[in-house]
């Protein structure tokens, strides 16, 4: 079963990044900024969903299939000058591109890539859920970023077929630094989720590596707040617990979004950190699906909706980590904009489903 997991790319091609002269390996199914990130190279990003334009590079020669419309957040001269985005661009040739690398962007701690056992699966919701592993290596990262994750002996063209998840606990609950764990969403037809939640089982094992992304908590003294829907509930969750280990006390607001009362979950958790929490401790769950939990007497439609009618004129104040669907986060972040929030104190991570980009 392993073996047809993923479909075989037709080839490989390279990459070279001016003015660095670095000359990398691309999978044709994987994009530009992946197989950087893949290799360490600290390529500018954020996102990693094609909303922010921190990945942007100068086309120098090659082609590339660019997975989304890049008009709305690149300039006329941009575009004029051949500007991609290389978190959606998979290389159709060997491509030359043009982009200032910068430590700065790069993961927090030395990637390490291991393998590890399953020790749990716990099922959250219909299509959640919250796979536990124990770790060959030591896992050193940031509550907050992710790792990519692969099944041993799937390779196609030298290269292993990953998937990015956030770890969903902070690193300093684990005293011997070797358990993790992620929660997973079930993305229909997704070959790596299909086989994980058919036949994944405690002792499978799994290889993986980082740490990547930086959504991770920033110092202030600015109320906090985050904004989660579905998996993204998992870097949040991480950064929440670190930041109770680390004595923060700044007030806080959660929003979590789901569609129905069925697809809440971590609620004792969530109930926990409120109760442990030094500062204030605010909790809103929101329902998008209106027609249905007829008892629901909480808040209905869509957080960005809500984000005024709770924390009013207060909202400016604060420092915003948003973690989910992009739909959601880019709501909210016109919202938070508006409100008068600037970006420096804005940080997300876009939830991208990669499977129709490595599984086509």
């Amino acid at each position: 079963m392993l073996s047809r997991l993923f479909r075989r790319s037709p080839v490989d091609t390279t990459m070279r990044i001016e003015p660095a002269g670095q000359m990398l390996k691309v999978n044709a199914k994987a994009t530009l900024l992946q197989a950087a990130l893949d290799q360490g190279v600290a390529f500018p990003h954020h996102c990693r969903a094609g909303g922010c334009g921190k990945c942007k590079c100068r086309l120098l020669s090659g082609k590339v299939r660019e997975m989304t419309d890049k008009s709305y957040v690149l300039s006329a001269e941009e575009l004029r000058r051949n500007f991609i985005l290389a978190c959606q661009s998979v290389p159709l040739t060997d491509v030359s591109v043009e982009v200032e690398l910068a430590a700065g962007h790069g993961p927090r701690h030395a990637l390490v890539h291991t393998s590890g056992e399953i020790t749990a699966i716990e099922h959250l919701t219909d299509d959640i859920v919250h796979v536990q592993a124990r770790l060959k290596d030591a896992a050193q990262y940031s509550a907050g970023q992710y790792a990519e994750i692969c099944v041993p002996g799937v390779i196609v063209n030298g290269v292993r077929e990953t998937r990015s998840y956030s770890f969903a606990s902070a690193p300093g609950a684990d005293p011997d630094h070797h358990r993790v764990s992620f929660f997973i969403r079930r993305v229909p037809g997704g070959a790596f989720t299909d086989w994980l939640f058919t036949e994944a089982k405690v002792g499978t094992v799994l290889e993986g590596h980082g740490p990547y992304g930086d959504f991770w908590l920033r110092d202030g003294l600015a109320p906090l707040l985050f904004i989660a829907g579905g998996s993204g509930l998992a870097p949040v969750l991480a950064v929440l617990e670190q930041a109770l280990l680390d004595g923060v006390s700044r007030d806080v607001t959660l929003f979590f979004g789901a569609r129905t009362q069925r697809d809440l979950y971590a609620l004792d958790r969530i109930e926990s950190l409120k109760a442990r929490w030094k500062g204030a401790f605010a909790f809103e769950p929101v329902l998008s699906a209106l027609d249905t939990d007829a008892g629901w007497t909480g808040r209905r439609g869509f957080i960005a909706e809500h984000l005024g009618a709770v924390l009013g004129e207060r909202l400016a104040a604060h420092q915003a980590y948003l973690c989910g669907p992009p739909p959601m986060i880019d709501s909210c972040i016109r919202m938070l904009r508006d409100a008068g929030v600037g970006d420096e104190a804005i940080f997300f991570d876009k939830f991208l489903d990669r499977s129709h980009v490595l599984e086509a």
